[in-house]
């Protein structure tokens, strides 16, 4: 163990993995890949609007249904694509901020697109439109807890 002068904790010396070892934590820990959790999650809000068009025939809740897709799915996909160009920044400070800049991207476009929301949609059903929403953000966890995201290819990150 190695002491920090400036706090008095002790921390972990560090210690290099081996070629073997880092192969075991790969295979532990896969990668996740961001574009399929976005296609799941518009997969699933796609259907979630099919079934409230069929089973209830109502195209105020459907319309209302897939704006809160919408709500998730868009400003994701935005994320996504500026996250795999942060990828490729050289220096960890400057990409770090830049992760934090398009996520607030991301919070701003969502808010916005849920303001928007009662002037794009006539008889606008807030319920259908938050239920949609949650569900929708709700895939990736399900996703990740039913183990449906895949190692990454060796040849790509996404």
């Amino acid at each position: 163990m190695k002491s920090s002068e400036a706090d008095g904790v002790e921390e972990p010396g560090f210690k290099p993995l081996t070629a073997d070892e880092a192969q075991a934590w790969r295979l532990k820990n896969p990668a996740l890949i961001p574009w399929r959790i976005v296609a799941l999650q518009a997969g699933v809000g796609g259907l979630m609007v099919l079934l409230t068009w069929l089973l209830t025939d109502e195209r105020r809740l459907a319309a209302s249904v897939a704006w809160g897709v919408v709500a998730v799915v868009i400003p994701a996909m935005v994320f996504v694509r500026a996250l795999s160009r942060q990828m490729q920044v050289a220096h960890p400070k400057d990409a770090m901020l830049g992760l934090f800049a398009w996520e607030l991207v991301k919070i701003v476009l969502t808010v916005a697109l849920l303001l928007a929301a009662p002037q794009l949609i006539s008889d606008l059903s807030w319920l259908a439109l938050v239920a949609s929403f949650v569900v929708t953000i709700k895939v990736y966890w399900l996703a990740m807890l039913l183990g449906w995201v895949q190692r990454k290819s060796k040849s790509t990150f996404y």
